[in-house]
Protein backbone atom coordinates (compact mmCIF):
# COMPACT_ATOMS: atom_id res chain seq x y z
CA UNK A 1 0.00 0.00 0.00
CA UNK A 2 1.35 3.30 -0.90
CA UNK A 3 1.72 6.42 1.23
CA UNK A 4 -1.26 7.84 3.38
CA UNK A 5 -0.69 11.32 4.11
CA UNK A 6 -0.62 13.33 7.07
CA UNK A 7 -1.01 16.96 5.57
CA UNK A 8 -3.86 18.48 4.30
CA UNK A 9 -1.96 19.16 1.35
CA UNK A 10 -0.88 15.37 1.20
CA UNK A 11 -4.67 14.57 1.39
CA UNK A 12 -6.06 16.79 -1.12
CA UNK A 13 -3.62 15.15 -3.53
CA UNK A 14 -4.29 11.69 -2.60
CA UNK A 15 -8.40 12.92 -3.20
CA UNK A 16 -7.51 14.30 -6.10
CA UNK A 17 -5.62 11.51 -7.66
CA UNK A 18 -8.35 8.78 -7.08
CA UNK A 19 -11.13 11.30 -8.33
CA UNK A 20 -9.13 11.76 -11.44
CA UNK A 21 -9.18 7.85 -11.51
CA UNK A 22 -12.87 7.18 -10.79
CA UNK A 23 -14.13 9.33 -12.78
CA UNK A 24 -12.06 8.02 -16.33
CA UNK A 25 -13.03 4.42 -14.70
CA UNK A 26 -16.40 5.53 -15.09
CA UNK A 27 -16.16 6.58 -18.10
CA UNK A 28 -13.70 4.60 -19.98
CA UNK A 29 -13.76 1.29 -18.07
CA UNK A 30 -11.12 -0.06 -16.38
CA UNK A 31 -9.06 -1.32 -19.11
CA UNK A 32 -8.78 1.34 -21.11
CA UNK A 33 -7.64 3.88 -18.18
CA UNK A 34 -3.85 4.47 -17.92
CA UNK A 35 -1.74 5.48 -15.55
CA UNK A 36 -0.72 8.84 -17.83
CA UNK A 37 -4.22 9.33 -18.34
CA UNK A 38 -4.92 9.54 -14.61
CA UNK A 39 -1.74 11.89 -14.41
CA UNK A 40 -3.20 14.28 -16.56
CA UNK A 41 -6.40 14.08 -15.04
CA UNK A 42 -5.31 14.94 -11.80
CA UNK A 43 -2.33 17.20 -13.26
CA UNK A 44 0.34 15.35 -11.10
CA UNK A 45 3.62 13.95 -12.16
CA UNK A 46 4.53 10.14 -11.87
CA UNK A 47 6.25 10.63 -8.92
CA UNK A 48 3.70 11.90 -7.03
CA UNK A 49 1.45 8.88 -8.12
CA UNK A 50 3.99 6.36 -6.52
CA UNK A 51 4.28 8.31 -3.90
CA UNK A 52 0.44 7.34 -3.00
CA UNK A 53 -0.12 4.28 -4.61
CA UNK A 54 2.37 1.11 -5.11
CA UNK A 55 0.93 0.43 -8.29
CA UNK A 56 -1.55 0.54 -10.69
CA UNK A 57 -3.73 -2.29 -9.09
CA UNK A 58 -2.89 -0.14 -5.57
CA UNK A 59 -4.73 2.47 -7.66
CA UNK A 60 -7.43 0.59 -8.50
CA UNK A 61 -7.96 -1.13 -5.30
CA UNK A 62 -7.78 2.43 -3.68
CA UNK A 63 -10.26 3.70 -6.32
CA UNK A 64 -12.79 0.36 -4.87
CA UNK A 65 -12.39 2.06 -1.57
CA UNK A 66 -12.79 5.86 -2.13
CA UNK A 67 -16.30 4.83 -4.44
CA UNK A 68 -17.96 2.51 -1.55
CA UNK A 69 -17.22 5.68 0.89
CA UNK A 70 -19.25 7.66 -1.56
CA UNK A 71 -21.77 5.27 -2.36
CA UNK A 72 -22.22 4.88 1.91
CA UNK A 73 -22.14 8.18 2.34
CA UNK A 74 -25.02 9.01 0.47
CA UNK A 75 -27.04 5.83 1.94
CA UNK A 76 -26.04 6.16 5.46
CA UNK A 77 -28.55 9.12 6.76
CA UNK A 78 -31.16 6.29 6.51
CA UNK A 79 -29.52 3.00 6.15
CA UNK A 80 -28.23 3.22 10.08
CA UNK A 81 -32.01 3.74 10.75
CA UNK A 82 -33.67 0.69 9.02
CA UNK A 83 -34.62 -1.09 12.44
CA UNK A 84 -38.37 -1.26 10.86
CA UNK A 85 -40.27 -1.77 8.03
CA UNK A 86 -41.19 1.64 7.41
CA UNK A 87 -37.75 2.63 7.49
CA UNK A 88 -36.59 0.09 5.12
CA UNK A 89 -39.18 1.96 3.33
CA UNK A 90 -37.54 4.92 3.04
CA UNK A 91 -34.33 2.93 2.19
CA UNK A 92 -36.13 1.57 -0.65
CA UNK A 93 -37.56 5.18 -2.13
CA UNK A 94 -34.08 7.19 -1.83
CA UNK A 95 -32.58 4.26 -3.71
CA UNK A 96 -35.16 4.17 -6.59
CA UNK A 97 -35.22 8.30 -6.36
CA UNK A 98 -31.16 8.16 -6.78
CA UNK A 99 -31.98 5.71 -9.81
CA UNK A 100 -34.67 8.25 -11.05
CA UNK A 101 -32.39 11.21 -11.03
CA UNK A 102 -29.80 9.27 -12.96
CA UNK A 103 -32.08 8.81 -15.70
CA UNK A 104 -31.63 4.55 -14.68
CA UNK A 105 -28.08 4.38 -16.89
CA UNK A 106 -25.98 5.11 -13.74
CA UNK A 107 -26.18 1.58 -12.44
CA UNK A 108 -24.33 1.19 -9.18
CA UNK A 109 -20.49 2.21 -9.42
CA UNK A 110 -19.68 -0.61 -6.39
CA UNK A 111 -21.20 -3.21 -9.22
CA UNK A 112 -20.29 -1.90 -12.04
CA UNK A 113 -16.56 -1.94 -11.12
CA UNK A 114 -17.07 -5.11 -9.75
CA UNK A 115 -18.20 -6.85 -12.74
CA UNK A 116 -15.14 -5.66 -14.77
CA UNK A 117 -12.63 -6.00 -11.46
CA UNK A 118 -13.77 -9.29 -9.41
CA UNK A 119 -11.86 -11.53 -11.29
CA UNK A 120 -8.25 -10.04 -11.14
CA UNK A 121 -6.99 -11.17 -8.33
CA UNK A 122 -7.83 -12.27 -5.23
CA UNK A 123 -6.84 -9.16 -3.23
CA UNK A 124 -9.04 -7.38 -5.40
CA UNK A 125 -11.76 -9.81 -5.03
CA UNK A 126 -10.86 -9.51 -1.51
CA UNK A 127 -11.50 -5.38 -1.87
CA UNK A 128 -14.73 -6.45 -2.76
CA UNK A 129 -16.29 -8.80 -0.61
CA UNK A 130 -15.01 -6.12 1.79
CA UNK A 131 -17.07 -3.93 0.12
CA UNK A 132 -20.42 -5.04 0.28
CA UNK A 133 -19.81 -6.54 3.84
CA UNK A 134 -19.60 -3.06 4.78
CA UNK A 135 -22.80 -2.05 2.66
CA UNK A 136 -24.49 -4.53 4.07
CA UNK A 137 -23.68 -4.44 7.90
CA UNK A 138 -26.07 -1.38 8.67
CA UNK A 139 -29.26 -3.69 7.66
CA UNK A 140 -27.98 -6.52 9.49
CA UNK A 141 -27.38 -4.52 12.09
CA UNK A 142 -30.75 -3.13 12.21
CA UNK A 143 -32.39 -6.53 11.32
CA UNK A 144 -31.45 -7.86 14.66
CA UNK A 145 -32.90 -4.83 16.09
CA UNK A 146 -36.36 -5.53 15.12
CA UNK A 147 -35.62 -9.41 16.26
CA UNK A 148 -34.76 -7.55 20.03
CA UNK A 149 -38.03 -5.63 19.39
CA UNK A 150 -39.82 -8.79 18.82
CA UNK A 151 -40.88 -7.36 15.49
CA UNK A 152 -38.58 -10.08 13.30
CA UNK A 153 -38.99 -13.41 13.83
CA UNK A 154 -36.28 -15.19 16.19
CA UNK A 155 -35.18 -17.81 13.89
CA UNK A 156 -35.14 -15.24 10.80
CA UNK A 157 -31.75 -15.36 9.41
CA UNK A 158 -30.84 -11.84 9.19
CA UNK A 159 -27.38 -12.25 7.11
CA UNK A 160 -29.43 -14.26 4.55
CA UNK A 161 -32.23 -11.75 4.12
CA UNK A 162 -29.14 -8.71 3.65
CA UNK A 163 -28.31 -10.92 0.97
CA UNK A 164 -31.22 -11.25 -0.48
CA UNK A 165 -31.53 -7.49 -0.16
CA UNK A 166 -28.50 -6.99 -1.58
CA UNK A 167 -28.85 -9.32 -4.46
CA UNK A 168 -32.38 -7.41 -5.28
CA UNK A 169 -30.35 -4.09 -5.17
CA UNK A 170 -27.83 -5.20 -7.65
CA UNK A 171 -29.72 -7.21 -9.87
CA UNK A 172 -32.42 -3.93 -10.03
CA UNK A 173 -30.11 -1.61 -10.75
CA UNK A 174 -28.32 -3.69 -13.28
CA UNK A 175 -32.26 -4.09 -15.21
CA UNK A 176 -32.71 -0.57 -14.80
CA UNK A 177 -29.52 0.52 -16.34
CA UNK A 178 -29.74 -1.64 -18.95
CA UNK A 179 -33.18 -1.19 -19.97
CA UNK A 180 -33.22 2.78 -19.07
CA UNK A 181 -36.43 1.98 -16.59
CA UNK A 182 -36.30 2.73 -12.90
CA UNK A 183 -39.21 0.60 -12.55
CA UNK A 184 -37.07 -2.50 -12.50
CA UNK A 185 -35.25 -1.58 -9.99
CA UNK A 186 -38.76 -0.76 -8.07
CA UNK A 187 -39.68 -4.13 -9.11
CA UNK A 188 -36.73 -5.72 -8.12
CA UNK A 189 -37.20 -3.89 -4.53
CA UNK A 190 -40.48 -4.81 -4.31
CA UNK A 191 -39.40 -8.82 -4.03
CA UNK A 192 -36.61 -8.07 -1.66
CA UNK A 193 -39.67 -6.35 0.21
CA UNK A 194 -42.28 -9.22 0.41
CA UNK A 195 -39.30 -11.53 1.49
CA UNK A 196 -38.39 -9.20 4.30
CA UNK A 197 -41.82 -8.82 5.50
CA UNK A 198 -42.77 -12.88 5.68
CA UNK A 199 -40.29 -12.49 8.30
CA UNK A 200 -41.92 -10.25 10.58
CA UNK A 201 -43.98 -11.50 13.38
CA UNK A 202 -47.09 -9.50 12.85
CA UNK A 203 -46.99 -8.81 9.00
CA UNK A 204 -48.27 -5.57 8.27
Amino acid sequence: MGHIPTTTRGRATRERILKAAAELIQRRGVAAVTLDDVERAAEVGRSQLYHYFDDRDDLIRSVIGSTVDTVLAAQEPLLLKVDSLAAIDRWFDEIVANGTRQDAVGGCAIGSLASQLSGRDDLTRQAFVDAFARWEAPLIAGLRRMQEAGELRQDADVTELADLTMAAIQGGLLLAQVRRAPDQLRHALRGARAALKDELTSPR
